[in-house]
């Protein structure tokens, strides 16, 4: 190499320097405030699920579907952000999502009736759907490849945030209350300040749609080239050939095979067998029962006897267990690989359910479960968020973007996705009439799926970590 040689750019491309790098950080920052809402918005039903069923004397039946009726909104939202991101734009299909959290947030305060309940649900289910999807795709195409993974995990952490902080919220709008979800504040009940806050975070996410930039890939691919260089100039700092990555980005994008479901078919068993495994895959994630922590937690504790603030606190006290979990899988998940670590997830999970099927057996002394069984499955049900959350809840969304083949990985996710919500609305639907059944018979049933997980692992899913996407199929 002669002095007038420059070094070649380390692999993935050149780093970004620390002005622009924390730049993109704020940029991934505020696309990640859909991730926020979509945990938030998911789990905060957490706190009123009992306060509805008292204020409209319903019951578990209809009470499931109200809970799980988000759900459809979720498939919906996520089955057409991608074309709406596509014709208008990364940033405007974040203020639609914006829009429709706040009126979620609204009309779910301010219901009429148990039918705009249900209504209101769903439109922020559509909105959760669309942040799911739009969130990571955005935050790709503003990364620069050197940091790509990292500033990917934004996402993932905004989520289990979104998470704790709806709990957090709930648990301290309940102590203004004195403890009762139907008590006043200022003219309304507690549930409805507890699904009312979410307004705050929607606005915000709405206004930081405003403070950050257009996807370069979009501006490309609706011919605003200058711009596109102005914001890759912003996100990668200006000693990158901006010429040569327009024309990367453009050629890549032409390269592109639209996969499509024909795709997808074999010919013996109607998918081909690696869409089965992600399919499986998705379902073995929520067929676990993990909804059943966000969803029902407090209406659980409370139903064995816990008094109402105390199953508060445990349900936030699981989230926060649920991010460290999160943590170390975001830690460990490229360093001993992705099927060691759901192995790991799943051995973990089986014996907490487990633990937790023999507590719920006991029968209830004065409303109560025994001190014994008590403790037991309180500890064994953080334990199972803590082995999910550091497991399954980070390498299947992993594995779904690493193993399809090229050729058919955008709609072999699209049908993972769709699976992994339809097991998703399974398992809140059917919780409170199971719950009524047999609560103990409820985790037996979680605890043979994760247990049926522990094989299918073994048997059909390949280890991904270190392979090129090329490599895959």
């Amino acid at each position: 190499m002669t002095s007038t040689e420059k070094p070649p750019p380390p692999p993935g491309g050149p780093p970004a320097h620390a002005e622009h790098l924390g730049h993109v950080i704020f940029i991934t920052a505020s696309a990640a405030m859909g991730g926020f809402l979509f945990g938030y918005d998911s789990s905060v039903i957490n706190g009123a699920v009992e306060a509805i069923r008292s204020r409209y004397g319903i019951g578990s039946g209809e009470l499931a579907q109200v809970i799980a009726i988000a759900l459809i909104g979720c498939a919906v939202g996520a089955a057409t952000a991608g074309r709406i991101a596509d014709r208008i734009g990364r940033i405007a299909c974040m203020r639609i999502a914006s829009v429709l959290f706040t009126a979620s947030a609204i009309g779910s305060a301010l219901p009429f009736a148990l039918w705009d309940l249900a209504m209101w649900r769903i439109i922020g289910g559509f909105a959760i759907g669309m942040a799911s999807v739009i969130g990571p795709a955005y935050i790709a195409e503003v990364s620069p490849p050197a940091y790509r993974g990292r500033l990917a995990s934004f996402q993932q952490a905004a989520i289990v945030i979104g998470i704790a902080v709806s709990q957090l919220v709930n648990f301290g709008i309940l102590q203004i209350a004195n403890g009762d979800q139907r008590g006043k504040i200022g003219g309304l009940e507690a549930w409805q300040w507890m699904l009312g806050v979410m307004v705050v975070p929607a606005l915000l996410y709405g206004v930081l749609s405003f403070a950050i930039p257009e996807s370069p890939r979009f501006l490309i691919s609706v011919g605003k080239t200058a711009r596109a260089k102005q914001v890759l100039a912003e996100v990668e700092g200006e000693h990158v050939d901006l010429d040569a990555r327009v024309q990367e980005i453009y050629e890549a994008m032409h390269r592109e095979h639209k996969s499509t479901f024909k795709d997808l078919l074999g010919s013996r068993f109607g998918f081909l067998p690696i869409v089965w495994v992600g399919i499986g895959l998705s379902m073995f994630q929520q067929l676990v029962g993990i909804n059943v922590v966000f969803y029902y937690s407090s209406t659980l504790w409370q139903s064995v006897g816990i008094d109402p603030t105390s199953s508060f606190f445990y349900s936030f006290t699981s989230s926060i267990v649920n991010i460290i979990g999160t943590v170390i899988a975001m830690v460990f998940v490229d360093r001993i690989g992705r099927r060691p670590l759901a192995l790991i997830g799943s051995v973990g999970m089986a014996i907490a359910l487990g633990f937790e099927a023999w507590a719920f057996s006991a029968g209830l002394v004065d409303g109560k479960l025994p001190s014994t069984q008590g403790t037991v499955a309180l500890v064994a049900a953080h334990v199972f968020v803590l082995f999910f959350a550091l497991s399954w809840g980070v390498v299947v969304w992993v594995l779904l973007g690493e193993m399809f083949p090229n050729k058919i990985r955008a709609a072999a996710l699209g049908v993972a996705a769709s699976a992994q919500w339809i097991a998703n609305w399974a398992i809140t639907a059917s919780f409170p009439s199971l719950s009524d059944w047999n609560l103990s018979g409820t985790y037996i049933i979680y605890t043979c799926f994760a247990v049926l997980s522990i094989p299918f692992v073994l048997l059909f899913v390949k280890e991904t970590k270190g392979k090129k996407l090329e490599e895959m199929g």
